[in-house]
C-alpha cells in the first residue's frame, strides 16, 4: 500500500522517458513577504499535460500487462487526470477512455480528447460528480472489458507523482524544512510526503485544500478516512470527497497535517504567481501557495517547498479569477 523511497526512485526514472523537468522558481519578494528563508515553488503547471498528472498515469500504465495495453484502459476525471493519462496512453499505444462530470471544464475536455482519448460525459445532479463519474467508469469497465484506473487511489500512482517533489529537490540543492501540497485525492501529496519524509525526518508536511473539501486534513486529524460535505469553490480539480486509501495511508505514515484555504485566498495566490513567478496557475494549482501566503503555514527561517500542481485554465477564466483578487503590493 505505501511506497518505498526506492520505489519512488525508479518510478521517477522511468517516467523521464515521456515527463519533462519543470522549473523550480524563487523569488526573493515572496520570500521577504513569507519571512522563509528560501521559498521554492514547483511549477508542475509547466509539465506536458498542464499538470503533474502524466508522471503517474504513465508509471500506472507501465503496470499493465500487454493483454491488458490491448484491451485500453477507462478512468474518470474532472480534467487533468484526463489528460496525463490521454498523452500517456497516447504514448504507449494504449487506447484510454475518460469519464468526465459534464460540467468539467471544456478546455480540459477539448484536450483530453487532443491526445487521443475517448471521453463520456457523466451527469451528477445533486450527487457528488466524483461518485457519478465512478459509477460510470465502473459500467464501462465491466462492459467493454476495459481495465478500471482510480485516479489517484493506487499505490502506483501515489508513487509516480512523488518524482516531481524528488525532482524539485535535486533541483534546490537541499532539503526543504517545510513542503506543502495541493490535494485532491491526494495522489500528488501522498508521494511528496514520501519523499519528503525520507530526505528530512524533522520537516513539516502539509496538505493544503478547499474550505468544504478538506477530506484529507480532516482525515489526518482522527486518524482515519472521513467524508465531507463539500460545496462552492474555484478549485475544479480538488473536489473528491474523501481521499483514496492509498494517499491517505501515505500521508498518515508521513506525518502529514491539513490547512484549509478560501477561494478568496486562492485567487489571491494565483495573482501573486503571475505577478512575481509569472506562472498561470489554475486554482487547484494554486492552494498550496495561497496556504503559505495566508500564512496558514509557519515559513519564517525555513527552507520551503511549494507544489504547483497545474495550470489548466481558459484565458477568460483566469483574467476573471485574477482580476478580482488583490494583489501582493495593494
Amino acid at each position: 500500500m505505501i511506497p518505498t523511497a526506492a520505489d519512488l526512485a525508479a518510478d521517477h526514472a522511468a517516467a523521464k522517458a515521456v515527463a519533462r523537468e519543470t522549473p523550480l522558481l524563487e523569488s526573493e519578494s515572496l520570500t521577504r513577504a513569507t519571512g522563509a528563508a528560501r521559498l521554492c515553488v514547483k511549477a508542475e503547471s509547466l509539465q506536458r499535460a498542464g499538470s503533474f498528472k502524466l508522471r503517474g498515469a504513465y508509471w500506472r500504465l507501465c503496470g499493465l500487462t500487454g493483454e491488458e495495453r490491448a484491451r485500453g484502459v477507462v478512468a474518470y476525471s474532472s480534467g487533468n487526470f484526463a489528460q496525463g493519462l490521454a498523452l500517456a496512453g497516447r504514448e504507449m499505444g494504449v487506447p484510454v477512455t475518460i469519464v468526465m462530470p459534464a460540467d468539467a471544464p471544456e478546455m480540459k475536455r477539448q484536450a483530453t480528447e487532443g491526445f487521443g482519448a475517448k471521453v463520456e460525459l457523466s451527469q451528477h445532479g445533486d450527487r457528488p460528480r466524483e461518485e457519478a463519474a465512478s459509477d460510470l467508469a465502473r459500467r464501462i469497465a465491466a462492459e467493454q472489458g476495459l481495465v478500471l484506473l482510480h485516479p489517484f487511489d493506487d499505490p502506483r500512482i501515489v508513487a509516480g507523482q512523488g518524482g516531481a517533489a524528488l525532482e524539485a529537490m535535486a533541483q534546490m540543492g537541499a532539503v526543504p524544512d517545510v513542503a506543502v501540497s495541493p490535494v485532491g485525492g491526494g495522489g500528488l501529496m501522498g508521494g511528496t510526503a514520501l519523499a519528503v519524509r525520507a530526505a528530512n525526518p524533522q520537516a513539516a508536511i502539509r496538505a493544503a485544500e478547499p474550505v468544504g473539501y478538506d477530506g484529507m486534513g480532516q482525515s489526518l486529524a482522527v486518524g482515519e478516512r472521513r467524508k465531507v460535505s463539500g460545496g462552492a469553490t474555484i478549485c475544479d480539480a480538488l473536489q473528491a470527497t474523501m481521499p483514496g486509501e492509498a494517499p491517505f495511508a501515505a500521508c498518515l505514515t508521513a506525518g502529514v497535517q491539513g490547512v484549509a484555504v478560501t477561494d478568496a485566498e486562492t485567487a489571491h495566490a494565483m495573482r501573486v504567481a503571475f505577478e512575481e513567478l509569472k506562472l498561470v496557475l489554475e486554482p487547484s494549482g494554486a492552494v498550496a501557495l495561497a496556504a503559505v501566503l495566508a500564512g496558514k503555514v509557519p515559513v519564517a527561517g525555513k527552507t520551503v517547498l511549494v507544489m504547483a500542481s497545474g495550470g489548466n485554465i481558459p484565458f477568460a477564466r483566469f483574467a476573471e479569477i485574477v482580476g478580482e483578487a488583490r494583489g501582493l503590493r495593494e
